[in-house]
């Protein structure tokens, strides 16, 4: 505010102009409330004054509203400050009332309104823009080529049927409009034109223009010598205009609501499956870790399995030594029984030899009972040795049986021993079983508790997505429950108009025949009249041809009936004018009524182009829902193959443990039987 006081100040003086008291005064006003309005309404500006502010102006980006209502301004003054708007792209109304502007100020207008592109509102009444036809052309072909202007005032301007003319040219080449007032949130356009004076001529030029304009929502026409069928018309265009406007509002609505609801349910739909798969990475690293744990757990129980069978190895190898001694021990044993045998047998054989020699002795006892005695004392003396021999080899008997007794003590100390490691070993084998298992079974019941889990939080996201899916086709049996409403208000407005059109056509071709039949009984009334006068002239001239003496008295009676004659005659003439200035007035009617018929029937266009709009829009959304569900349908089937694979990967694993399991426990049973038959194997 203190930068455009300045500015004024400075182009003053660079102009050597004296500023206006009154203007610095209202910029100080101004000053003090800090608002965005200039306000000059009331001010006398001279033409010095204006080009100053249309400079000032044209560099202002401070003031949005600009009020120079009932400023007396000049011709010049007006093109200044007009021409300084022009490059100025903040102000948003403009407010020129009561000016008296004329044919300059029209043109500079004109030209403010091609190249200003911020203007929303302009103010024109109590001026006079209409009565150069030229100016006023200009200044509709500058607001023909806006595009962002909303609301325009032209109340009092002395505009005829031409500047309606030329402002209907206006409502068709300004297509634009259409687009302001449907994207931009200020209302549709406005426009003013009251107490001028359009006439029929510039009220149906209207009508024609506004057959073409879409966004024009409010116009007034009072007070421009229009008839009231026109004013209805234009009314009527004016709310079909209205009607759509709300219609595209609420149809651009719903669209946005939709499609925040549909990303809402995208973004959703992305945070479950973000979820579901943090979730399977969850449930795939917990896999991964047991079963890497069990590949480790299997891994320690095969060592341990290895250890115990290097243990069993190595007590079976010591066995196997044992055995080889107490095989060792048995042949000697063997031997030295073979040996005992020997020697009884010997010593039989010795017996037999000796009883044998003592008989043959005692036969040669007579002979040689010298040869005998010392024989017999070698004999004895052997027999001694052989004893002692005996003896010695019985010793030796006892010492080997001693140490096979030993042995075998020994052995069955090493046999029980080796049971004892064995019971041992199996007892350590049925624990490491029992843990095996019991790990087993843990890990089974963790992979049944996450299967579970899992299951369910399938289930849990499967009733989600079916209630959503729900959701979905409830909106969409709404949707199209709203689009089948649509389509029956349609009918109904269909059938209504079809049926005001046949109403319409029904009084109209009555009232034709009613005034057929009235103008038939008026011709019939003249024509009796007339047959009566003729009648009456008939009887006239029959009693003038028996009353010829009474010519004189009859001839004044004649130039009466003759006088009546012609006034009948005129009467006629007159009704006949009348006739015809009726069915002038009837023709004119049933062209407005078909005027208003084909407005109606535009208006039905217009309905149906939005019907079609609505029916386009439900159709894509309808596919934008399909498409959704088809998503929605396929992330499913690719979730449960997903599920599946994950089953069908646990079953895998499951049956490898299964087979590990038993691979283990017949490696167990194989070494247990392999170790009791080693045990067993000597004592067969």
């Amino acid at each position: 505010m203190d930068g455009f006081r300045r500015t004024f100040l400075r182009l003053c003086k660079e102009s050597g102009m004296e500023p206006q008291e009154s203007v610095l005064a209202q910029l100080q006003q101004l000053r003090g409330s800090m608002g965005t309005k200039l306000d000059l309404a009331g001010q006398s500006l001279s033409a010095d004054t204006c080009s100053v502010l249309g400079r000032v102006l044209s560099q202002d980006s401070f003031f949005t509203e600009v009020v120079l209502s009932d400023c007396m301004l000049s011709e010049e003054g007006a093109r200044f400050l007009l021409n300084g708007l022009c490059s100025n792209t903040v102000i948003k109304v403009l407010d020129l009332k009561g000016n008296n502007l004329r044919g300059s100020g029209a043109e500079a207008l004109g030209k403010l309104l091609g190249r200003n592109k911020t203007l929303r509102r302009l103010v024109l009444e109590w001026n006079a823009l209409g009565i150069w036809d030229e100016a006023f052309s200009l200044f509709c072909e500058g607001l023909a080529s806006n595009c962002c202007l909303v609301q325009l005032d032209l109340r009092n301007n002395q505009i005829n049927h031409q500047g309606a003319t030329e402002l209907a040219v206006v409502l068709r080449r300004n297509s634009t409009l259409q687009e302001l007032a449907t994207m931009s949130n200020l209302p549709p356009v406005l426009s003013d034109v009251r107490w001028n004076n359009i006439g029929l001529l510039g009220g149906r030029a209207l009508l024609e223009g506004l057959q073409h304009n879409r966004t024009l929502v409010h116009l007034e026409m009072a007070g421009n010598n229009v008839p009231s069928d026109t004013l209805k018309a234009l009314e009527q265009a004016v709310n079909h205009n209205a009607d759509r406007q709300s219609t595209l509002k609420e149809s651009h609505n719903r669209t946005q609501v939709l499609s925040k609801e549909i990303q809402f349910l995208k973004e959703e739909k992305g945070r479950q499956f973000v979820s579901l798969m943090d979730t399977i990475d969850k449930q795939r690293d917990e896999m991964g870790r047991s079963s890497r744990n069990m590949s480790v757990r299997v891994g320690q129980l095969q060592d341990a399995l290895t250890e115990r069978k290097s243990l069993a190895n190595s007590l079976t190898a010591k066995l196997q030594m044992t055995e080889a001694a107490l095989a060792l021990a048995e042949q000697k044993v063997h031997s030295l029984g073979d040996l005992l045998t020997r020697a009884n047998q010997e010593k039989t054989e010795l017996l037999g030899q000796h009883s044998k020699e003592t008989t043959r002795r005692l036969e040669d006892a007579a002979l040689r009972e010298g040869k005998l005695l010392k024989e017999v004392n070698s004999v004895t003396e052997k027999n001694s040795q052989l004893k002692s021999k005996v003896e010695e080899v019985e010793r030796r008997c006892k010492a080997q049986q001693e140490q096979i007794f030993e042995l075998k003590q020994e052995l069955t100390n090493s046999n029980a021993e080796l049971r004892l490691r064995v019971a041992q070993a199996e007892e350590r084998l049925e624990i490491e079983k029992r843990r095996s298992k019991q790990a087993l079974e843990d890990v089974d019941s963790l992979r049944h508790k996450e299967v579970d889990h899992v299951n369910r939080h399938l289930e849990e996201t499967e009733r989600t997505m079916q209630e959503r899916i729900l959701k979905l086709e409830g909106q969409r049996i709404q949707l199209e429950e709203e689009l089948s409403r649509v389509k029956a208000v349609g009918v109904t407005e269909r059938a209504q108009a079809e049926e005001e059109l046949g109403k319409v056509r029904t009084q109209v071709r009555l009232e034709e025949q009613q005034h057929l039949s009235s103008m038939e009984e008026k011709l019939r009334a003249m024509r009796q009249s007339r047959d009566e006068s003729m009648g009456h002239c008939t009887q006239q001239k029959q009693t003038i041809a028996e009353l010829h003496a009474k010519l004189g008295q009859q001839s004044v009676e004649m130039d009466s009936l003759r006088r009546r004659i012609g006034e009948l005659q005129q009467e006629l003439s007159g009704k006949e004018q009348d006739k015809m200035a009726e069915v002038a007035r009837v023709r004119v009617e049933l062209q407005e009524q078909i005027g208003h018929l084909l407005a109606e029937r535009t208006a039905q266009g217009g309905l149906k182009e939005k019907i079609a709009a609505l029916e386009r829009e439900i159709k894509v959304l309808g596919s934008n829902h399909r498409e959704a569900l088809l998503d929605k349908e396929s992330e499913i089937s690719s979730l449960l193959e997903r599920l599946r694979m994950r089953e069908g990967e646990i079953q895998r694993m499951r049956e490898d443990e299964a087979q590990r399991a038993s691979c283990l426990q017949n490696a167990i049973l194989t070494y247990v039987q392999g170790s009791s038959l080693s045990h067993f194997s000597p004592k067969k």
